[in-house]
């Protein structure tokens, strides 16, 4: 399952790179086509929006899992392993209940947005909002998994200094424990 999982996370960051690739291409191109020609694509510049708008939120969910968001990190290193187990239960609480809210209210603009269009490429603007219910349930069952292992006492070590902001090697956990 594992396995399954890492697969998933690695298809995102790549579709991330070819997100970047595609956002970065197709300003370019437009660029030149617009200064050297006087022409210019014009889905590219939707497009490009799209494809932004995209990465940041496929970005999010990477980024959720790799502990890499901005945290109180000097508050939470004054705490010992109870008291950081606390701090990462509540903030993984409060994450879940903020992902809720999202996805709620993605879910309930779905309708809204699939029979707009948008103006260029015709697509329905649920390819842009939509995002918003796969970062929610991506971010949500994140959150969800971390609070089972932590109210089961499954967290790692590394787990705990990582969310402390703490760079350890394995030798300096390996003392820990």
């Amino acid at each position: 399952m594992q396995r399954a999982i890492d697969i998933f996370y690695k298809f995102l960051e790549v579709l991330l790179i070819l997100l970047l690739a595609g956002m970065a291409v197709m300003v370019f191109l437009n660029v030149v086509l617009r200064y050297g020609f006087n022409s210019g694509i014009n889905a590219s510049d939707e497009l490009s929006r799209y494809f932004f708008v995209w990465l940041t939120f496929i970005g999010a969910v990477v980024t959720f899992r790799e502990h890499s968001h901005l945290g109180v990190e000097t508050l939470v290193m004054m705490f010992g392993r109870k008291g950081r187990i606390i701090c990462m239960i509540l903030s993984n609480l409060i994450v879940l209940m903020c992902c809720s809210i999202f996805f709620w209210g993605a879910w309930m603009q779905s309708g809204i947005n699939f029979s707009m269009k948008a103006p260029v490429t015709g697509l329905p603007m649920l390819f842009v909002y939509g995002i918003g219910m796969f970062t929610g349930a991506g971010i949500a069952i994140i959150a969800i998994e971390r609070l089972v292992r932590l109210v089961t006492g499954r967290v790692t070590e590394e787990e705990i200094a990582a969310f402390a902001g703490e760079n350890l090697t394995i030798e300096q956990l390996a003392e820990r424990t």
